[in-house]
């Protein structure tokens, strides 16, 4: 009687564990940019047609703001981004970086009071600048060094320490 019941709990066993697929691997998430990293400053056309220059200069730094015309989140930050450029401190350089195609009307529908700047290839964003995610908010000080990253919609209070001046904030992860 114990060499059948024995024998049943294998049989049982070895289909059961035939029976389950093999484990998935778990994919590696992508690097995302983090304080102390750099960036390279870039070149992008604006919305007026012209080719600009995103420069990190001594004594400024820099937020920038990546979006996309596509993505609801994207939609949902862009009248906290206008709150928060209204009332940047001095020296603060605040440019978007939209990442797709706008399709027509979406700024007259979707009012933006900081530059923005086109940049539909991949190669900046997923290069160097490792942008997986958006909207992804990216404070950057002089001489390229990142100093803060958000991604995703954030709330008053992670944004506000995005924008402050220099040496008002507190670290956030």
């Amino acid at each position: 009687m114990t060499r059948v019941s024995l024998g049943l709990c294998l049989a049982v066993f070895a289909g059961s564990a035939l029976a389950a697929p093999p484990p998935r691997p778990t994919p590696t998430p992508p690097p995302v940019l983090s304080p102390g990293d750099t960036v390279p400053p870039f070149e992008a056309e604006g919305l007026d047609g012209e080719t600009h220059s995103v420069t990190f200069p001594p004594g400024h730094d820099t937020v920038l703001l990546f979006f996309m015309s596509s993505c609801p989140a994207c939609h949902r930050m862009i009248p906290e981004w206008n709150r928060e450029y209204a009332k940047r401190p001095a020296g603060l350089q605040v440019i978007g970086v939209l990442l797709d195609q706008e399709p027509p009307g979406f700024f007259m529908a979707m009012p933006i009071s900081f530059p923005v700047l086109r940049t539909p290839g991949r190669e900046l964003t997923q290069g160097k600048y490792k942008v997986y995610r958006v909207p992804t908010t990216l404070r950057v000080a002089p001489g390229g060094v990142v100093d803060g990253v958000g991604q995703g919609q954030l709330d008053g209070i992670r944004l506000g320490e995005l924008f402050r001046p220099r040496g008002s904030r507190s670290k956030a992860p």
